[in-house]
């Protein structure tokens, strides 16, 4: 099964850009041979079995570590970093990276018919006639919403007024029984949408899990209690940068004064193993799950 490459193809739209200058070109030309180094190394991993996920998360850490401070933070043009909230060359790491948790050494028990990855799944469905017009199958429309991440099967759906679902109307899209919003710097705005789309996705599919994952916290933090919220995570464990240190990046001689002190803050917060082991836990006991059996569930007089 072929894995989505979300930041691939971020690389590439970059390499294509117009205002792209010229001085970063081979830069970028440069990255690309470095990502299909990256993905061939997690290839390498994904066929073993022992500490695969602590390997893949220390490929991780090394490759972003090129990507946000040699590639973006080092170019001599300050186009590559003021640009990055466009460009999303950084945050769409996370997204590619995620569905190499899915491989068997990781989730053997993941089914092929699986979708894992980015996803524009199922929200709710409408409809558009009334008593006045009458539509085939109702007029019915299929709200969806685009996820950075979902395990997800496809499903189609066939609407008529008729018993032989003649002068129907059909459509497809995604179940996403797990589904994942990934932020570079979560704050309180952040967080509240995020809750909005996270009852969104409870009310379409009850049984699914919405997460949220965020590099470098930017709030401070709140109870998911009251939410749809199943957790956060936070994969690096540490907080964003002030804007008053970060205010001296917008240069390249800004960067070139603070590069020593960027590429510690960098290393002191890797990703952390454990919080992507807690995340595949997550999704593990997801599988593992079943349907209660009767005389077990008298037996221990709970379920």
């Amino acid at each position: 099964m072929s894995l989505p490459t979300p930041h691939f193809e971020k690389l590439v739209a970059t390499l294509a850009n117009d205002k792209l200058p010229a001085s970063d070109r081979p830069r970028i030309e440069q990255a690309i041979n470095r990502y299909r180094e990256w993905i061939s190394e997690l290839d390498s991993i994904s066929r073993g079995t022992d500490e695969s996920l602590e390997k893949m998360v220390l490929s991780l850490n090394n490759y972003k570590f090129y990507i946000d401070l040699e590639l973006i933070f080092d170019s001599s043009e300050d186009f590559l970093y003021r640009q990055k909230g466009q460009l999303k060359l950084d945050n769409s790491i996370i997204e590619e990276f995620l569905p190499w948790l899915t491989k068997p050494c990781i989730l053997p028990n993941l089914s092929d018919s699986i979708h894992c990855g980015p996803v524009n799944c199922f929200s709710s469905l409408y409809f558009s006639s009334s008593l006045a017009i009458q539509l085939a199958g109702g007029g019915m429309g299929i709200r969806t919403k685009d996820q950075d991440f979902g395990i997800s099967r496809k499903i189609y759906i066939q609407c008529s007024h008729n018993q032989d679902l003649s002068s129907s109307a059909s459509g497809e899209t995604y179940l996403a029984y797990v589904a994942c919003e990934i932020k570079t710097n979560l704050d309180k705005t952040m967080f509240q949408e995020a809750c909005a789309t996270a009852h969104d996705v409870k009310i379409g599919v009850p049984s699914a899990k919405y997460f949220l994952l965020c590099e470098w916290l930017d709030m401070t933090p709140l109870s998911t209690a009251a939410t749809d919220i199943e957790e956060i995570l936070l994969l690096r464990g540490s907080k964003r940068l002030g804007s008053n240190e970060r205010k001296h990046f917008a240069t390249f001689a800004g960067r070139q004064r603070q590069r020593d002190f960027y590429a510690d803050y960098l290393q002191r917060s890797p990703f952390r193993t454990d919080v992507f082991k807690r995340f595949v836990n997550h999704i593990q006991r997801l599988l593992d799950h079943q349907d209660p059996i009767e005389d077990d569930v008298l037996g221990k007089g709970y379920f």
